[in-house]
């Protein structure tokens, strides 16, 4: 079979979700909303994000199939695939679903992964891992993992007997085969009213039937699943949808620079410089807050002051920084960031710092609502080089902090 062959993930979402229904309204698992998403698109966005997948199914219950072609086409408009699709009713059994399925598949199809909707957590590494083995000459791959419970046979509550733990797995989807496998096994499934409850269990079945055919060969191998690629089947999996907030470190850079010459008093942190060079500036010319805000905004990729308050504008002209800052750290704050620490570096050769470091230090706690111990202020030289060593100008860096607040489902 060709490498170069193109792969289809046909997404299952046609079932009835009876054990789910009442404690969520009688809405399907499938079109459960999850980050505004209903679960069946989250499995399409792992597949479209997959590079080698060509297309997608989607198999849904046979009276909302008009429906759903809408919603679909409705989700691929505002979140796009980026892949062709197809949309199919499903069957009476999972087994015929899957087969409406295969029925549509691209002429150029040559593996194909079915997988259940309900699953919307399998990762796009768990999908390219099925994709490598199929390529390398596997006929079908599944994913699973170990089994950690005990497991025993039983007939009715009696116990028959004890299964070897490490001889057992729990499978997974997507599930991986070679197309003409898969619809070999379908067929002879029919033709032996076969009932199965996933495709590896047809096509084990199926190879055991062609033991000393020409598809002799035919064997379900497993490939690593993920602890976290769990179904959403019972009401208390609904917890696993719930969105929990996590909070991630981020942090962010500024740097600025004033030249001195005729110009705006001195003001550095907000506080006033008495003797200290003037500088060339739209605003009022503070080097430490601009460089501030621009590391404000870096926490959150909120771009530059630059942008925020470009000096063009007659509204900027002779503003505050300490109003800069105050309107990036309303805009940190609704992005959802919280800073907990300020590293602030000042170089000039003149005027000396030293004087003014431990206000500048409370005044910028302060303007920022933060304890000193999170505000760090700094003066250098680059001992008499460049054009700060040269008396012709002032820089500032600064390094911020902070805490962004993830929505993690």
């Amino acid at each position: 079979m060709s490498a170069s062959g193109e792969v289809w993930a046909v997404i299952l979402a046609a079932g009835s979700g009876t054990r789910l229904a009442a404690t969520v309204g009688g809405v399907k698992k499938q079109f459960l909303l999850w980050k505004g998403f209903p679960l069946f698109w989250h499995s399409a966005i792992t597949f479209s994000n997959t590079p080698r997948i060509s297309g997608i199914v989607f198999v849904f219950p046979p009276d909302q199939v008009e429906e759903m072609k809408t919603v679909v086409s409705e989700l691929d408009g505002s979140d796009s695939l980026g892949l062709p699709f197809k949309v199919v009713a499903g069957g009476a059994r999972r087994q015929d679903s899957v087969f409406n399925g295969l029925s549509v598949l691209s002429a150029r199809c040559e593996h194909v992964l079915v997988h259940d909707s309900a699953r919307p957590f399998a990762s796009g590494p768990l999908v390219s891992n099925i994709i490598d083995m199929l390529k390398d000459g596997l006929p079908a791959v599944i994913p699973a993992v170990e089994v950690t419970d005990t497991i025993k046979e039983v007939d009715g509550d009696i116990v028959k007997q004890t299964l070897v733990r490490s001889n057992l797995r729990a499978v997974q989807t997507p599930q991986g085969f070679s197309l003409p496998v898969l619809i070999a096994a379908h067929k002879m499934a029919d033709e032996n009213k076969w009932d199965v409850t996933d495709d590896a269990s047809m096509v084990e079945m199926f190879g055991v039937e062609m033991l000393g055919a020409e598809m002799s060969k035919v064997k379900v191998h497993i490939c690593a699943g993920e602890e976290t690629n769990v179904k959403i089947t019972n009401p208390e999996d609904l917890a696993k949808l719930e969105e929990k907030i996590q909070p991630v470190p981020c942090v962010g850079w500024g740097y600025d620079v004033h030249r001195y010459g005729p110009g705006r008093p001195m003001v550095i942190g907000g506080v006033p410089i008495p003797g200290g060079p003037e500088v060339v500036a739209h605003s009022d010319g503070d080097v430490l807050l601009h460089a501030l805000a621009d590391a404000i905004l870096g926490l959150f990729g909120g771009g530059d002051i630059g942008f925020h308050f470009p000096d063009t504008s007659a509204a900027c002209e002779n503003m505050s920084s300490g109003i800069i800052v105050t309107e990036v750290l309303a805009k940190a704050d609704e992005a959802g960031v919280e800073i907990v620490h300020v590293d602030l570096t000042v170089i000039a050769q003149i005027p000396k710092l030293s004087p003014h470091r431990n206000l500048i230090q409370k005044n910028i706690a302060s303007l920022m609502g933060l304890d000193k111990s999170q505000v760090n202020v700094k003066a250098t030289t680059e001992e008499k080089l460049g054009f700060t060593g040269e008396k012709k100008g002032i820089k500032a860096v600064a390094a911020v902090t902070g805490l962004k607040r993830v929505i993690k489902g």
